[in-house]
């Protein structure tokens, strides 16, 4: 029995470490413009000449992970079951706080802006005032976007709450957001690109409100990782922080990555105009502010979510 227990002691401080050195790191991320950073490491792993591979060296096997949204993909993160995941901020709150920050850090920022509210042509949505008694959809309940869908409704005077109230607020899978609105089964969608510009595009949808320089994805980690290892951690933020600098000096190149890399994923090859029409709203920046996210914490606890929020003074350490 105690050879039991020291085998499986032994097989948890493991983490991603393999037998001869070997190492596989497993990442999350979404199939969205704004995780442009993990559309590339995930497409140049399928193509074997991954960007993230090139610079950890060759005892690294990198897995992706994909995911529709920021709960999902935190909930990973919690169980195990990957390391790292490209994610927005709310999702990533939820997870420090409810973990007691213990268990999630903040490593870098990824993407700024590329979300928005955007309304159908036809959906009669010409003021604030016209949303009472109509369906808006975001992708998930308690990721960034659905959060920041039910801060502004409250702003406007509607009490919104999770099965109703003045506004219908409906989480939504991106992929279904868009036939939902083509045949008139939602009025409005708080989404992130490219589905932004996919309702404007393809379902003659219009931008009612944008978030040009909200916190839109960071790149977070489990402390076990941190723990167990360190450098590795340490040579995987140098290579995201290298690939946002690329992103933004190399534009037509990067776009076309990430176009290719959006197409291999979703089996839906992404029209040019769409993914240009979604880089144009984006900032993509290493850089993470602690004081951006303590605002976040106080935007939805005035909804009704981290209701428990702890300080954040370890969310950003890359310390265990």
């Amino acid at each position: 029995m105690k050879f039991i227990r020291l085998f499986f002691a032994v097989f948890a401080l493991a983490g991603t470490a393999h037998a001869a050195g070997k190492i596989t790191l497993r990442v999350g991320y979404f199939p969205n413009i704004t995780h442009a950073q993990g559309i590339v490491g995930s497409h140049t792993t399928r193509e074997k000449h991954g960007w993230f591979e090139e610079r950890l060296g060759p005892d690294v096997t990198l897995q992706w992970f994909s995911y529709n949204a920021g709960p999902s993909a935190m909930e990973a993160v919690l169980s195990g079951s990957i390391d790292l995941t490209y994610v927005g901020p709310n999702p990533a709150l939820n997870a420090y706080i409810r973990s007691q920050g213990e268990e999630i850090r903040v490593l870098a920022g990824a993407a700024e802006g590329g979300a928005a509210l955007v309304v159908r042509s036809d959906a009669g949505l010409a003021t604030p005032a016209d949303f009472r008694g109509k369906r808006l959809a975001t992708p998930q309940l308690g990721n960034t976007q659905d959060v920041a869908a039910r801060v502004w409704l409250a702003a406007q005077g509607f009490k919104v709450t999770q099965t109703g109230g003045d506004v219908f607020v409906l989480p939504t899978q991106n992929a279904d957001q868009l036939p939902l609105f083509q045949t008139g089964r939602l009025d409005a969608a708080w989404t992130v690109e490219p589905w932004v510009s996919r309702l404007e595009q393809e379902a003659k949808g219009r931008v009612f409100l944008e978030q040009k320089d909200a916190i839109t994805t960071v790149l977070v980690s489990s402390v076990k990782l941190l723990k167990t290892q360190p450098g590795l951690v340490k040579k995987f933020v140098a290579a995201h922080v290298e690939l946002t600098a690329w992103l933004n000096s190399h534009g037509d190149e990067a776009r076309a990555l990430v176009r290719a890399g959006l197409g291999a994923e979703t089996k839906h090859e992404m029209p040019e105009a769409i993914v240009a029409s979604g880089w144009a709203r984006l900032k993509f920046t290493d850089q993470a502010s602690p004081a951006a996210f303590a605002k976040l914490v106080a935007e939805a606890q005035s909804v009704g979510f981290l209701r428990d929020a702890i300080p954040l003074d370890r969310l950003f350490s890359q310390k265990p």
